[in-house]
């Protein structure tokens, strides 16, 4: 069984910074992209960061410049570190993870539970 837990959302004033970490553990043989999505309320689920195995990254625009994602494959943790945070950023923030349970196996796509960040004004 593959587990993703995110880590380190919560409340934070406008300009403020905060850190996200998501681990995976389980029964893992290799992980492709790991990712970060985030949903507020009445919104769908949006793509805000990705990182590949081999360390290539994409943003969406709303967060370029102000948002990092690294990955640290030794750990199965990725991170987001997030700066100049703003009242549009407020969302439960989501890891997700396209990984491999054995080395011939397909891959598969899993989802943490979610955590909160909040950015008040």
């Amino acid at each position: 069984q593959v587990q993703l837990v995110e880590s380190g959302g919560g409340l934070v004033q406008f300009g403020g910074s905060l850190r996200l970490s998501c681990a995976a553990s389980g029964r893992i043989f290799s992980i492709a992209t790991m990712d970060w999505y985030r949903q507020a309320p009445g919104k769908q689920r949006q793509l805000v960061a990705l990182v590949t195995s081999s360390g290539s990254t994409n943003y969406a625009d709303s967060v370029k410049g102000r948002f990092t994602i690294s990955r640290d494959n030794a750990k199965n943790t990725m991170y987001l570190q997030m700066n100049s945070l703003k009242p549009e950023d407020t969302a439960v923030y989501y890891c997700h993870a396209n990984l491999r349970t054995e080395s011939s196996g397909p891959t598969y796509s899993y989802w943490g539970q979610g955590t909160q960040v909040t950015v008040s004004s």
